[in-house]
């Protein structure tokens, strides 16, 4: 069965300040990842950069995996390609993450089922640059 985002759970994720660990956010301006790191940074939400390279973006430290993030982490975002999405998916589940939220073109149904059956929040296919301002939202 394909998964259908909830808009009550895309209202309150956005609308409810958190951690967001944004996985495959590095400092290449030219990447999506970039600028929706500073949208989610500007709603007032914590974003950690996580990424091989453990960079330093819009401020905030990088690790390397998301087991490397120090306390909770409300929401995965995952900016990978769809092959690699379900791996970060178990991780999300295995670090006790709240959500996860696979951008716009990242599709991983059964990773999805595995995070919900987990009894994480699943969004799927769209952007928080895009449903926040459908939103009201900054």
């Amino acid at each position: 069965m394909a998964h259908v985002n909830d808009p009550a759970v895309i209202d309150r994720l956005l609308r409810t300040p958190g951690t967001w660990a944004v996985v495959g956010l590095s400092t290449n301006r030219a990447r999506a990842a970039y600028g929706v790191a500073a949208y989610l940074r500007d709603l007032g939400q914590t974003v950690v950069p996580v990424h091989p390279r453990a960079e330093t973006v819009h401020g905030a430290a990088g690790v390397r995996t998301l087991a490397e993030v120090a306390g909770p982490v409300d929401v995965v975002d995952v900016f990978v390609n769809s092959t690699l999405a379900g791996g970060v998916v178990d991780q999300a589940i295995a670090i006790g993450a709240r959500a996860v939220w696979l951008q716009l073109g990242v599709v991983d149904e059964a990773a999805a089922e595995r995070a919900a059956a987990a009894g994480l929040d699943v969004v799927m296919d769209t952007c928080p640059a895009i449903e926040g301002p459908r939103l009201g939202l900054g």
